[in-house]
């Protein structure tokens, strides 16, 4: 039997480099595609209907699907029950035509439907998984390489109904033995396996539901005084699903470099030039003070108790609070120094790996004035999350780089997932792991964002610091905004036809939201991957020129902070003299009071990011840090407008 396909083209064929309107209509791979905005499809970027779900939406045009001749046949244990086929004549000797295979509960693929990672579906009469997020692309038994992965035939075991009576005797089929009972088709999950090492093309699939979580400090404790039990009274708390633990240190140690905590002050915090940078560590936080305030006030900390400290405050929040999943974050602005270095090779990576999951997700903390030993941190955290500041790019001067740090940052997030899911076989248990990355395009362009996000649950973009007092004398900006803005005199790199470049301003080119997500979405990351970051703080300058309400001015200096020049929490920002606008492109807030100009979201501004992640499929949104919150968690509450 043969099958033929019909197609009727009314629309013209999509080309690269054409402008396209929102609304226009194109076909493309025997389909039509409705442009969802206006935009441009640059030569090279690959920016094809099929393969930009935030572009183009399929309206009609689906491939119809050739009937095989002959039906795949599963080969049972026991023999099925076949009816002949009593359409034609058919001699009793004559072997019968089975029907297309059914797949039962399995749904049909759909050209439409966006699919995540580890999704099955059938077509054709067979199974395929997806091996991560894809719309509109046909499953493939030839494919290897591509989004589907062949995972078996249907079962063929169907009966038809009989119309007519065959020619000849009609046969009574006889069961061989039983009659084999149908396969259940369950859709795979996120277990603890015992072989944990992803297939080529597979990947972690995304979460199901939004993610809205924060950043606690360790050092937040001291001069800021926040306590984990400020989460729970300020009304943070039934908003947040994970809350990200900062930081932990890693150390040359044992001919490598190892996880550890130690107690020293930080000398890279005020002098990055000191020959120590980046070796210190807070032990006296993380397990040894007793908290101001108390998560579980009637829990008497005795003097020969192992855990004490923001561990101990974290172990009482989990059980008040046990769906919310706490990750230690590995690194941060301070304290990635030997990140480059402990990645360059297999046995380096392995050796820093067992090392961080045997502190913190075993337990096994260092002995620090008589509090911790094995196991005393055992079932805090549920994962871990490594915020290296940055592959391949230059954050602190003490740091580490390489131009290998593009590979080695994906091979050490894929050890980082073996070991993780070795201990999740054997405890029986999920652990989680993600990463928190710098959004500017010359550090997404230093990694290989469909490669890692294969290893991950999620993406914390750190979509902040855009711009800041480090630039003392400005011109002002914008330091979180959604969109980039044409008319800032700083404008250009941005991707778009016509942009003009402004000497070695260059580099920061991408520094908006929007085409950071783009970019990482083009480059194949699963958009419900991708957490969108908050910031609970502002950046600012003061001796601003009053004009244009003080933005894309210049400036003396960096304006005056609490704990730094050119930041200051929101909770202070809120109170603070001047008048709020809100910029209608770029959709970021800022305040301007005739000299002085902040940068920073308010609880509106939240809304609208909160609103463009739902628009786009994100996975949710995320802040640094808790502290920078007012005593009410406004900005936390509007976050988690996310998960509605």
């Amino acid at each position: 039997m043969m099958a033929v396909a019909s197609f009727s083209y009314a629309a013209d064929a999509w080309k690269e480099g054409t402008t396209y309107n929102a609304g226009a209509v194109v076909s493309y791979s025997g389909q039509d595609y409705q442009a969802l905005v206006t935009h441009t499809a640059y030569v090279g970027a690959n920016w094809n209907p099929a393969s930009t779900p935030t572009l183009w939406k399929v309206v009609s045009g689906s491939v119809a699907t050739p009937v095989p001749t002959t039906a795949p046949t599963a080969t049972p244990t026991t023999a099925p029950v076949v009816t002949p086929n009593p359409t034609l004549p058919m001699p009793p000797s004559a072997t019968p035509i089975a029907p297309p295979p059914s797949c039962g509960t399995v749904a049909a693929w759909n050209s439409a439907t966006a699919y995540n990672g580890g999704a099955t579906v059938a077509y054709n009469g067979k199974k395929f998984t997806a091996n991560w997020w894809t719309q509109g692309n046909t499953p493939s038994t030839t494919d290897q390489w591509g989004p589907w992965k062949y995972v078996g035939d249907c079962s063929s075991t169907v009966t038809a109904t009989p119309t007519a009576t065959p020619v000849g005797a009609t046969p009574t089929p006889t069961p061989v033995g039983a009659t084999p009972t149908p396969t259940a088709v369950v859709t795979p999950t996120v277990k603890p396996t015992a072989v944990p090492t992803l297939a080529p093309g597979q990947e972690v699939p995304a979460p199901t539901s939004a993610q809205v979580g924060s950043y606690f400090t360790q050092w937040g404790v001291y001069g800021r005084d926040y306590q984990v039990a400020d989460i729970i009274t300020s009304g943070a708390a039934p908003h947040l699903t994970f809350i990200n633990y900062a930081f932990g240190n890693i150390y040359q140690k044992n001919g490598g470099y190892e996880c550890g905590i130690i107690n020293k002050l930080e000398p890279g915090a005020t002098n990055p030039n000191a020959p120590d940078a980046g070796t210190g560590g807070d032990a006296w936080a993380d397990f040894g003070l007793t908290a101001k305030r108390r998560v579980d006030a009637s829990d008497a900390i005795k003097w020969d108790d192992k855990l004490a400290g923001n561990f101990r405050e974290l172990q009482a929040y989990k059980k008040k609070y046990p769906n919310t999943k706490l990750f230690i974050s590995l690194g941060g602005w301070t304290w990635s120094k030997w990140f480059s270095n402990a990645a360059k090779t297999d046995a380096l990576r392995k050796q820093l790996v067992s090392s961080c999951i045997d502190i913190y997700l075993k337990g096994n903390l260092p002995v620090f004035d008589g509090r911790g030993g094995p196991g005393s941190a055992a079932n805090i955290f549920d994962g871990i999350d490594i915020d290296w500041e940055f592959p391949g790019v230059i954050g602190q001067p003490y740091n580490t780089v390489s131009p290998d740090d593009k590979k080695n940052f994906t091979l050490l997030l894929a050890e980082f997932r073996k070991q993780i899911d070795e201990l999740a076989a054997a405890n029986n248990k999920e652990y989680l792991l993600t990463v928190a990355i710098g959004v500017g395009k010359d550090k997404i362009d230093m990694t290989e964002p469909r490669e890692y996000s294969r290893y991950l649950n999620w993406i914390n973009m750190m979509s902040y610091d855009y711009n800041g007092g480090w630039n003392a004398q400005g011109p002002t900006d914008f330091q979180s905004h959604l969109y980039a803005d044409p008319s800032n005199p700083s404008y250009k790199c941005s991707g778009k036809a016509g942009d003009t470049c402004y000497g070695d301003r260059s580099l920061v080119s991408f520094y908006n939201t929007d085409d950071a997500v783009s970019q990482l979405i083009n480059a194949g990351v699963n958009p419900k991957k991708l957490v969108l970051g908050v910031p609970k703080y502002g950046r600012g300058w003061t001796g601003v020129t009053n004009a244009n309400n003080g933005l894309y001015q210049a400036a003396s200096k960096a304006a005056g902070g609490t704990y730094e020049a050119g930041i200051e929490d929101y909770k202070v920002l809120k109170n603070a003299p001047g008048t709020v606008y809100v910029h209608p492109v770029t959709k970021q807030s800022y305040k301007f009071d005739g000299t002085t100009f902040w940068s920073y979201d308010t609880p509106e501004v939240i809304g609208t990011k909160v609103q463009y992640g739902k628009d786009r499929g994100l996975g949710g949104v995320f802040s640094w840090s808790l502290d920078g919150d007012d005593s009410n968690a406004t900005l936390t509450k509007a976050m988690g407008a996310a998960r509605k």
